[in-house]
């Protein structure tokens, strides 16, 4: 039944990157987690992604440098991790360099927040007249 179908659910992560080192982070992010994102979208499992760059500038304190956004199949991946060591492993099988790059990639951060995002369709929303 189509009501019972699991529906798609939207994760954005925000990396708020130190200064100088973007080039390096979005180099790792692309080597060492891009590709787990893009098998995961092979597999189904993500229907969609984006990547967006702030066009300007904001107070150092609201600033983020990449907004990653993932559109998931199933609403249940929200709140749980979403792949296993299985495919890191498969996909680096040199897994002490992976390591150490990630942990480099993430050392690279000032900040970093995964939000859950609430979608609506807007179907049973009014306009209000004042």
């Amino acid at each position: 039944h189509e009501a019972d179908a699991p529906k798609p659910a939207v994760n954005e992560f925000y990396y708020r990157v130190k200064w100088g080192y973007f080039d390096e982070f979005l180099r790792l992010f692309k080597k060492n987690h891009y590709p787990i994102l893009v098998r995961l979208k092979e597999e189904g499992v993500i229907l969609d992604m984006y990547a967006a760059f702030p066009a300007s500038h904001a107070p150092e304190s609201k600033r983020w440098d990449m907004r990653f956004t993932v559109v998931l199949a199933d609403p249940k991946h929200t709140y749980e991790y979403f792949y296993g060591p299985e495919l890191v492993e498969e996909l680096y099988p040199d897994q002490e360099t992976f390591k150490k790059e990630e942990q480099r990639r993430f050392s690279l951060l000032d900040e970093h927040m995964d939000i859950p995002i609430q979608m609506d369709k807007l179907f049973d929303w009014n306009i209000v007249a004042e």
